[in-house]
C-alpha cells in the first residue's frame, strides 16, 4: 500500500514539475518534453538491453504495432498534455486525464467487441460531471474563457490518445509481453519526441536556466522512471485493483499540490468535482482491472 501510495504522488507531481518549468523561464512544450525524456533515456535503456536484443526477432506486424503505440502513446499524449498544462491548472489538467480509463472501456466496446455495461455509463457520466464542475470553476476564475477551453481541449485529447494506447496494448502484451512492450514503447516515443525537437527546435533552445533543469529532472525520475517502479511492487504484493483504488488518489494530491506549490485556489466545486471523477475511476476499475494494470504514463 506505501509503494501505491508513492506511485500516485510520483505520477500526480508531474503536473506541478511542468507549471514551475513554465513559470520559471520561458520554455516551451516541445523544449520540456525532450529534457524529461533525455533525462529518462539512461535508465531505459539499462533496464531495456534484453527487450532490444530480442527486437530484430519480433514479427514486422508486431514492429508496426510497436511504432504505431509508441507515437501514439507516449510521444502524442505527453506533447498534447504538456501543450495543455501551458493554459489550464495543474488541478484540472490531472481531472481531465483521468478519465482515460473510462474512453478505454468506450473504445473497447465501440471497436473491440466487448460488452457495455451500466456501471461504464454511470462510471462516464460522474467522470464528466465532475469536469464539467472543475471546467466551470476554472472557466469563471480566468479573464480568457477560451484559453482554458483551448487548454481543456488539448488534455481531453491527450486522455483520448493514450486510452487507444492502452486498449491497444492489451493486444502487444498479449504478443511480446508487457515488460519487453512497456521498455520498447518508451523507448520508440523518445526516438520521436528527440526527433521532433532536432526538426524543430535549434540546439541552443537548450540553455536554459538551472531550475528547469531541475524541474526536468525531478518529472523523469520522481515522476516517471520511481513511480512507475513502486506501481510495479505495489500490484506483486497487495494486487492490481487495490493498487488502482489507492492510485485515484491521483487527482486530489495533485489539486491539493497545485494549491500549496502553484498557488491555485481551491473551492468546494473543484473539490466537488475531484470526488466526481474519482467515483467514476473506481467504478471503471472494479469491471476493467486488465486495462488498468499497465505502468502507466500519465502523458
Amino acid at each position: 500500500m506505501l509503494f501505491a501510495f508513492l506511485a500516485a504522488f510520483g505520477f500526480s507531481f508531474k503536473a506541478i514539475f511542468v507549471k514551475l518549468a513554465y513559470v520559471s523561464t520561458t520554455v516551451d512544450a516541445v523544449t520540456l518534453l525532450t529534457l524529461r525524456m533525455v533525462f529518462c533515456i539512461p535508465f531505459v535503456l539499462l533496464a531495456a538491453i534484453p527487450a532490444i536484443r530480442r527486437f530484430p526477432g519480433l514479427p514486422t506486424r508486431d514492429k508496426g504495432l510497436l511504432l504505431v503505440l509508441g507515437v501514439l502513446g507516449y510521444y502524442g499524449s505527453s506533447m498534447l498534455d504538456f501543450y495543455g498544462l501551458q493554459y489550464i491548472s495543474a488541478g484540472l489538467e490531472r481531472l481531465i486525464l483521468f478519465t482515460y480509463p473510462t474512453i478505454t472501456i468506450a473504445i473497447g466496446i465501440v471497436f473491440m467487441g466487448k460488452k457495455a455495461d451500466a456501471r461504464i455509463l454511470l462510471a462516464a457520466a460522474l467522470s464528466y460531471g465532475g469536469i464539467a464542475i472543475a471546467f466551470l470553476h476554472d472557466a469563471g476564475q480566468s479573464r480568457d474563457i477560451g484559453t482554458v477551453l483551448l487548454g481543456a481541449a488539448f488534455v481531453f485529447a491527450c486522455a483520448v490518445l493514450y486510452a487507444f494506447y492502452n486498449a491497444g496494448s492489451e493486444i502487444a502484451i498479449r504478443r511480446m509481453g508487457a515488460h519487453q512492450f512497456s521498455l520498447l514503447a518508451i523507448l520508440t516515443a523518445t526516438a520521436a519526441i528527440l526527433l521532433h525537437f532536432v526538426l524543430a527546435r535549434p540546439l541552443a533552445t537548450l540553455r536554459l536556466p538551472w531550475p528547469v533543469y531541475g524541474y526536468s529532472v525531478g518529472m523523469a525520475l520522481f515522476s516517471t522512471i520511481l513511480p512507475i517502479f513502486w506501481q510495479s511492487i505495489s500490484i506483486r504484493h497487495i494486487g492490481a485493483e487495490r493498487s488502482v483504488l489507492i492510485g485515484t488518489l491521483g487527482p486530489a494530491l495533485t489539486l491539493l499540490f497545485g494549491w500549496w506549490l502553484l498557488h491555485e485556489p481551491i473551492s468546494l466545486a473543484q473539490l466537488a468535482g475531484t470526488a466526481l471523477v474519482m467515483a467514476g475511476v473506481l467504478l471503471v476499475s472494479r469491471q476493467a482491472k486488465p486495462a488498468l494494470t499497465l505502468p502507466e504514463n500519465q502523458a
